[in-house]
């Protein structure tokens, strides 16, 4: 009974984790990584490995759909996934010469920080519902990185530019780290990169984000499965929660203003941020 009751709890917290991840591009794992280390008692080490499965488990069942509604730009999308995937295979080496050390706590930390840095450059962008625009550059005009989409929200059609496309790739490679090093799938980052460094509207960023994570993190989770981070028993469920709560997530987003994704984003970031440090202090 203990088993069923802990399998259920770890699926239905991955529902939850898949839903707040579709909806502000987080990828699940930013949510899971903590909710099951911090309050089921997994350790990191495996929570982060099964958080790596159920990202690619969000990136197949939201991605597909923010696709077909004509929100995720495809093409700025791929021309980032260099770096990304550069970036996964890092990490994932170095956590494996942490864990080897064992100094864990040290991964607490940076997760929390990363989460909390995340946080500054996304409260700027409060003030408007779609970025100012900026004038094209030479990589707008060589990538061809424009794009438009219909939103039901404000009931227009937005169109737009990514700008600065190489100092997006630099952030997508610490994305693609961070994704390596903490399997949350970096999603965070990768709203960063595209909404800040790129100045692209927050749902295309969004939306991309869940586009891109799935192929970082199946890059990371295949030296995670090599070294026996991945356990079958966590990763059933949370992948199946996560599917689940990223496919409700995706009709929620589309009717949602751009204003109260930042909202939901910045709560999730600094809550999970600070609770991730003190559990790496020792104070949880």
């Amino acid at each position: 009974m203990s088993i069923i009751l802990t399998f259920l709890s770890i699926l239905i917290f991955s529902m939850l984790a898949g839903f707040l991840g579709s909806l502000t591009g987080l990828g699940g794992g930013t949510v899971l990584v903590p909710i099951l280390t911090l309050y089921l008692g997994i350790p990191i080490i495996y929570a982060t490995g099964s958080s790596l499965i159920s990202t690619i488990a969000t990136s197949s069942g939201s991605a597909s759909a923010y696709v077909k509604e004509r929100i995720t730009s495809v093409r700025i999308g791929i021309s980032l996934e260099i770096a990304t995937t550069a970036g996964s295979i890092v990490g994932s080496l170095t956590v494996a010469y942490i864990y080897s050390l064992r100094l864990q706590y040290l991964v607490y930390i940076i997760f929390g920080i990363v989460l909390l840095f995340s946080i500054y450059p996304t409260l700027k962008k409060m003030k408007g519902e779609f970025p100012t625009p900026k004038p094209p550059d030479w990589t707008t005009r060589a990538l061809n990185l424009y794009g438009e989409y219909f939103d039901p929200a404000n009931n227009t059609t937005v169109k737009y530019w990514g700008v600065r496309w190489w100092l997006g790739l630099i952030v997508m490679f610490f994305a693609g780290f961070i994704s390596g090093l903490l399997g949350i799938g970096s999603g965070a980052l990768k709203v960063i990169g595209m909404d800040y460094a790129m100045n692209l509207p927050m749902k295309v960023t969004t939306t991309t984000s869940n586009f891109m994570i799935g192929v970082t993190a199946a890059t990371g989770s295949g030296i995670y499965w090599a070294l026996g981070y991945i356990q079958p028993f966590l990763a059933a469920p949370t992948a199946i929660g996560v599917l689940m709560g990223s496919l409700i997530g995706t009709r929620v987003l589309v009717r949602m203003k751009n204003k109260r994704i930042r909202a939901v984003f910045l709560i999730i970031l600094g809550f999970l941020g600070v609770q991730m440090i003190l559990r790496g202090l020792g104070v949880l």
